[in-house]
């Protein structure tokens, strides 16, 4: 998608050669004409998959997701990483890593959200080493509802996450693909 590519370049920060900071469109500002029409290629992309909801993980992956989700409409759920005094016992729940943050925390959805059968298209907005979205995968398969594609808004190649989803036979497609961070630049595939 060039205009996605076009913004990165534009105000992407390289933190290092394996962190991309795009907080100025993607995940602590939002550009919403430039979700809108992310939310607009996915919706193309996956349109004859006929997803019946959209997944994503708080808190980036919401705009993207909901963009989306309006786009197919179709509802949007997002995992929480934490558990709120109103959410339902019944929930299913994963134990992922964050690349970004360092740590480790839980995913968790209430199970009456994800229905057996149902057919889920998983979105997020970067994938790195692919633990959120194979946690989100897990939580789907529990669910046993049936996961018809993965969109990622920024695919850092050069890590295994988008590679490892692909190998397990799962349609995966990416907006920006980015090769390499070296030397503080950014090369895309």
């Amino acid at each position: 998608m060039d205009l996605l590519k076009q913004r990165i370049l534009e105000v992407g920060v390289v933190v290092s050669d394996q962190v991309l900071k795009l907080d100025a469109i993607l995940n602590h500002q939002v550009d919403p004409m430039l979700i809108m029409e992310m939310g607009k290629e996915f919706a193309r992309l996956f349109a004859d998959e006929l997803p019946e909801k959209v997944l994503t993980v708080e808190s980036s992956g919401i705009p993207i997701a909901l963009a989306v989700a309006y786009e197919l409409k179709v509802p949007m759920v997002f995992a929480r990483r934490k558990k709120t005094l109103t959410m339902d016992q019944d929930t299913y729940s994963e134990r992922v890593p964050s690349f970004t943050k360092g740590i480790v925390t839980d995913i968790m959805v209430s199970s009456h959200l994800l229905k057996k059968d149902e057919r889920i298209l998983l979105i997020d907005d970067f994938i790195a080493n692919g633990d959120a979205a194979r946690g989100l995968i897990r939580i789907i398969e529990r669910a046993e509802a049936e996961l018809v594609g993965v969109g990622i808004v920024v695919e850092k190649s050069f890590q295994a996450g988008g590679s490892s989803i692909r190998e397990r036979g799962i349609r995966l497609e990416s907006l920006a693909k980015i090769a390499s961070l070296a030397n503080g630049r950014i090369e895309f595939e």
